[in-house]
């Protein structure tokens, strides 16, 4: 098959997964999209929502949907690195043998990653970044394809670790959970309180999903898009002669190369799932709040003065 019938091929199925979804998640289209778009650019994502407002559930319909293998984690301040990789055990034999921890499996949900402390933390950002962990001076490599989808609670920061910005840029995107509409929680209400149940389809495989990576990597882009998406990127850093009045006096750090990169590869997915065959300068403007809200850092003057790291992006754009 032609990588344009591939491409035709992946948003008719695109469109049906997203109302497999929705038989299950009640609105979120854009949290959902994004989620898709880390799936098949072969990225990770920080979703950052108060509790209650169906994370889990939107991770476990969206895995199921996918046809891939689902393991939460649930990070408290006593969790230990072992915990989520693994660790060697004597068995009766006195042979050393692995037994592998949650982390291997195709998607997992980082629950409040910020209540583990910092070693705990790193493990699974090991994880992430080379898709294999190492334990006792044996390599094992992690099921493909392999995503993480970390989950922040944004107002209890007590007894919390935050994540460092060098770790943060790990993730592709962050995704900011809303709350529902006045219609959409009518409609969880009544779906919630009753006895009806709906089944979720597989409409995918694993082996599926790693070809519309690859196919995602070979799907061309124009100098002109490239440059854009540096340039912007390379506006957000207050010590570059490009950057604007507005980020020189309220951003401390801006975005790093990594975001460039994040930013071509969520508009090849974003254009790809629209039946695009390149992306444009709109498919960067689509993703970019996404790729660059966690890495763009606010001042003391920002927070003071209420602006918003949004605000900050869209005057780049």
């Amino acid at each position: 098959m032609s990588d344009v019938n591939k491409i035709k091929d992946l948003v008719q199925k695109h469109q049906t997964l997203k109302k497999e979804i929705a038989k299950i998640i009640v609105g979120q289209e854009l949290v959902v999209n994004q989620i898709l778009i880390s799936v098949f650019a072969g990225g990770h994502a920080l979703l950052i929502g108060v509790p209650g407002l169906a994370k889990t559930l939107m991770v476990n319909t969206i895995s199921k949907a996918l046809g891939l293998n689902f393991k939460r984690i649930q990070f408290t301040p006593d969790l230990m690195p072992s915990d989520i990789v693994g660790s060697e055990i004597l068995d009766e034999a006195k042979q050393f043998q692995f037994l592998k921890g949650p982390v291997f499996s195709n998607i997992v949900l980082a629950d409040e990653i910020n209540r583990t402390p910092p070693k705990t933390q790193a493990a699974l950002l090991e994880a992430m970044q080379e898709k294999s962990v190492t334990i006792g001076g044996k390599t094992y490599k992690l099921d493909q394809p392999y995503f993480v989808l970390a989950t922040q609670n944004p107002i209890e920061q007590e007894g919390t670790y935050p994540l460092p910005e060098a770790q943060l840029d790990r993730f592709m995107f962050a995704i900011e959970l809303k709350y529902p509409s006045f219609k959409e929680e009518v409609e969880v209400v009544k779906s919630t309180t009753q006895n009806i149940k709906h089944e979720i389809n597989a409409l995918f495989n694993a082996q599926e999903i790693i070809e519309f990576q690859q196919l995602i990597r070979r799907i061309p882009v124009t100098d002109h898009v490239i440059e854009y998406a540096v340039s912007v990127v390379g506006k957000t850093r207050p010590n570059e002669p490009t950057a604007s009045k507005l980020v020189k006096e309220y951003v401390g750090w801006g975005a790093g190369p990594r975001a460039s990169q994040n930013l071509i590869l969520a508009a090849k997915t974003n254009a790809a799932l629209n039946g695009k065959y390149a992306p444009d300068i709109e498919d960067v403007k689509a993703v970019a709040q996404g790729i660059l809200k966690h890495r763009v850092i606010k001042n003391y003057k920002a927070e003071a003065e209420g602006l918003t790291t949004d605000e900050i992006i869209n005057s780049l754009l």
